[in-house]
Formats: C-alpha cells, structure tokens, sequence
C-alpha cells in the first residue's frame, strides 16, 4: 500500500486521475484492436481476405476462428505487461 500522506489532495486527484484516463486509453485501444481483428477481418472483410490461404483455409475464416483468439490472448498479456509499467510509474504497483 503507497502512503498518501505526504500529498496533498489536490496532487493526489491529479495522480489518480491521469492514472485511470491512460488505464482507460489502454483498454479503449485493446477493446479496438480486438473488434477490428474479431468483427471486421472475421466477418466484414472476409470476402476480401478469401484469397489468401492459411493453413489450408481462407485468412477471413481463420481470424474468425483462430485468429481473433489468439489476438485476444495477445492483447491481454499485453495489457498485464503494459499496466505493470503504469502502476510502477504512479507508485501503486505491488511489492
């Protein structure tokens, strides 16, 4: 636990609020990523992937199958990593 004492409630708002407003930004472009690799290659752009061939099947199929999960799993290493880094740079990370 961080002791908050040493600020005053004013600074410590500011802290507190470009914490959450960057941890908000990370999972507004993870949430993105996720639905333009689901949403969009499985499905919206899947006629337009139909000619590229992966593992014996279209690329469109293969992101609406494997694809976007594997880019899920991507993204929440990612986010785990990168909010490791942010805890440490605001001071509540665990020790």
């Amino acid at each position: 636990m961080v002791d908050d004492t040493s600020q005053t409630p004013e600074a410590a708002g500011a802290d507190d609020s470009g914490y959450w407003s960057t941890n908000i930004r990370i999972i507004t472009i993870c949430l993105i990523i996720w639905a333009v690799v689901s949403f969009g290659f499985g499905i919206l752009l899947r006629p337009l992937l139909a000619g590229i061939s992966v593992g014996g099947t279209d690329l469109g199929f293969w992101f609406a199958q494997q694809g976007s999960i594997l880019v899920f799993l991507a993204l929440i290493f990612f986010y785990a990593w990168r909010m490791n880094q942010l805890d440490k740079q605001y001071g509540v990370d665990e020790e």
